[in-house]
């Protein structure tokens, strides 16, 4: 049995930039990968300064795009940034969404990153409804 059919899924409420038992880390990115507020403020004070400087060639990244970088200081070796759409302005919202989650799970399958800790993408300052972002991702 491969460990692809060993999928399993855990809601946790806490600090992502303190997830010692995952892989990778899914930051709620801006479009220059710099530090901000909420989950990329969170990460980036954690990380320390190394996770903007590697960012800075990847910048601008549009929403719906995953790009990976180094944990840095975190206790993760890995961070996958997703830009979420911004709600009401990006659109089809729904599908750009969609995509942040299909494009990390990607990026994670090609680095052989088995373990992630996603926030809930866009819900913060970008202003997408939590049902509707849970339901994007097929959560019931």
């Amino acid at each position: 049995m491969s460990n692809k059919s060993k999928i399993s899924v855990q809601c946790v409420v806490g600090d992502i930039a303190q997830q010692p038992d995952v892989d990778a880390v899914v930051n709620a990115a801006n479009a220059q990968l710099r530090t901000g507020g909420g989950v990329a403020g969170a990460l980036h004070r954690a990380a320390g300064p190394g996770l903007a400087e590697e960012g800075q060639s990847m910048a601008p990244i549009t929403p719906g795009q995953a790009v990976l970088t180094g944990g840095h200081d975190l206790p993760n070796r890995w961070v996958i940034h997703c830009l979420g759409p911004v709600y009401g302005i990006d659109k089809p919202a729904d599908q750009l969404l969609a995509d942040c989650y299909r494009n990390a799970l990607a990026l994670a399958d090609e680095h052989g990153i088995e373990r992630l800790a996603f926030p809930a993408l866009s819900t913060g300052a970008f202003g997408y409804p939590a049902e509707e972002a849970a339901e994007v991702c097929g959560y019931p």
